[in-house]
């Protein structure tokens, strides 16, 4: 995917917390958002920071605008406060102290602008975010969305090139967090700069995110827009981002047009993949929660079919359906209607069959 400008943001670096590493190399365009995509403690946050250069890169290189920003090997390690760079921190960390309209204005005023056009300023992108009103409070008289709007105005008070959101709704609650994501909707499309959204929330990263970087265990596992990454998930994590059973293993032909995906964690019933003459040693194959059927007895064997026997390990309500995490032998995920719940008495340690077809499994290619 390529924006207008092209790569304006450049990450090829290694960082180090206590004896923690990350390594993540990614670009990012002019005028796209970039979430970077990651379960808790898979360094996110570290990388992020590195990236606004509270966090020492300990090798490679960090370029925004073909400016270097971070270069060890070189000796150039440009200072937070030089950086054209706008951060929403996780934790906010708006000075409570100051009222809301100082905090805004405070990186301005570090930055050497007057009192009164630093003001002026804050008392605008406040406004640009329907938070002038609160200009006189303080933090501890906020509300969470209207903390995370002041935090916000502050980030774009500087009019930087590259505008970092570390979690920027993790605190929020149901309510606040729906209206923030339109407002952020609104204000990365207005955006002229690169955007990089940090976060652990699927909805938040696909429905912001132009592209995903997801960094597993300090590492990038994968990048891609989201229906790169529905059409192919890397990993078991990126499976269940985007709703999908992962399998993964050696495929051995059956014969009569069936094949036999042999995983660590058990085996998987496919269709035989076109022009495929023998076995495969890696290969994985993707099959919907939605074709998954949920039994509390043994059904019967049809046409090539998997059944699988587990304990329901958990039950999440997600709208009017639920998706149902079965621990078989593979473990595989379901997604049922709330009336199957309540007719099967869906519920943590409910012994199931899960029942799918051959057919319904995609092996993915190359084979």
């Amino acid at each position: 995917m390529t924006f207008p400008g092209g790569p304006a943001l450049s990450v090829d670096i290694g960082v180090r917390r206590g004896d923690f590493a990350v390594a993540a190399a990614f670009f990012a365009n002019e005028g796209e958002t970039v979430a970077l995509l990651g379960p808790n403690g898979s360094g996110k946050s570290t990388l992020v920071s590195a990236v606004a250069g509270l966090v020492p890169v300990q090798r490679g290189t960090l370029e925004l605008d073909d400016r270097v920003l971070d270069a060890p090997a070189k000796g150039v390690a440009v200072p937070p406060a030089e950086r054209p760079v706008g951060v929403v921190f996780q934790d906010l960390l708006l000075f409570p102290h100051l009222n809301a309209e100082e905090n805004v204005a405070f990186p301005l005023r570090a930055r050497g602008v007057a009192r009164a056009d630093a003001h002026a300023r804050a008392r605008a992108a406040m406004e640009r975010l329907l938070i002038g009103h609160r200009a006189t409070a303080r933090p501890g008289t906020l509300s969470g969305g209207e903390a995370q709007r002041v935090a916000l105005a502050r980030a774009l008070v500087v009019e930087p090139r590259l505008l970092l959101l570390d979690e920027p709704l993790s605190a929020l609650d149901l309510q606040a967090r729906s209206e923030m994501r339109s407002l952020l909707q609104r204000i990365l499309r207005e955006f002229d700069g690169v955007r990089l959204l940090v976060t652990h929330d699927p909805v938040e990263a696909l429905t912001l995110g132009d592209r995903l970087v997801l960094l597993e265990q300090g590492r990038v596992t994968q990048i891609g827009s989201p229906e790169d990454i529905r059409d192919r998930p890397a990993t078991q994590y990126a499976a269940d981002l985007v709703g999908l059973n992962l399998f993964t293993g050696r495929l051995e032909p059956l014969g009569d047009g069936a094949g036999r995906l042999i995983t660590r964690a058990g085996t998987v019933i496919v269709a035989w993949p076109p022009d495929v003459t023998g076995p495969v040693q890696a290969c994985s194959a993707t099959l919907r929660p939605a074709d998954v059927s949920l039994h509390l007895s043994r059904p019967a064997e049809g046409s090539p079919r998997n059944v699988i026997e587990g304990l329901v390990q958990s039950v999440s309500l997600e709208g009017e359906r639920a998706r149902v995490r079965v621990a078989g032998e593979p473990p595989v995920v379901s997604e049922v209607t709330l009336g199957s719940v309540a007719r099967l008495g869906l519920a943590e340690g409910t012994r199931v069959w899960a029942s799918f077809k051959a057919v319904e499994v995609r092996v993915l290619p190359p084979y």
